[in-house]
């Protein structure tokens, strides 16, 4: 399945009634959400410790099978003035090499600021360093995937799909 930059295009190319991923990718880490089946809420998942890609992806794989995903939408790290740089690149890639493995629509999704608010959550609601530095990264993802599902739901009302 193709790679989708916009999200309407992604959204009609969604099954029906099957929920999505969303994946924060960093360096060390893949923090990974899933989204319910009717796609209105979005919840932090677990954190993939990334090793080579066939292995990732491998790991991803697993999950989207187990909880029977019909979508993936990854956080882009564009930079604050919105402009793409080497991180944004090589999630494009990382897209590219895991469409050939799977018949998923992907998307993209903005995710600036989405550690930061992450991380103002966690300390609202008093969670150890220890603790943060464990699930930051799935809470990142549930951000993006969040936002990805209020753009859908938005689009869902307003009858452009």
């Amino acid at each position: 399945m193709p790679v989708f930059d916009d999200i309407e295009t992604f959204a009609r190319a969604l099954p029906r009634a099957q929920a999505l991923a969303g994946l924060d990718l960093g360096d060390k880490t893949i923090g990974v959400a899933v989204s319910d089946s009717m796609l209105s809420v979005a919840s932090p998942l677990e954190t993939i410790r990334r090793t080579k890609f066939g292995l990732d992806a491998a790991n991803l794989l697993r999950i989207t099978n187990a909880r029977g995903i019909g979508g993936l939408v990854l956080g882009l790290p564009r930079n604050m003035d919105g402009s793409e740089g080497a991180r944004c690149q090589s999630t494009r890639a990382f897209a590219r090499n895991l469409s050939a493995l799977t018949p998923l629509p992907i998307t993209f999704w903005d995710e600036r600021l989405s550690t930061v608010a992450a991380e103002r959550a966690l300390l609202e609601a008093d969670t150890s360093r220890r603790r943060r530095a464990e699930v930051i990264d799935h809470v990142a993802a549930g951000y993006i995937l969040q936002g990805a599902l209020d753009r859908l739901g938005y689009l869902r009302r307003a009858g452009d799909l």
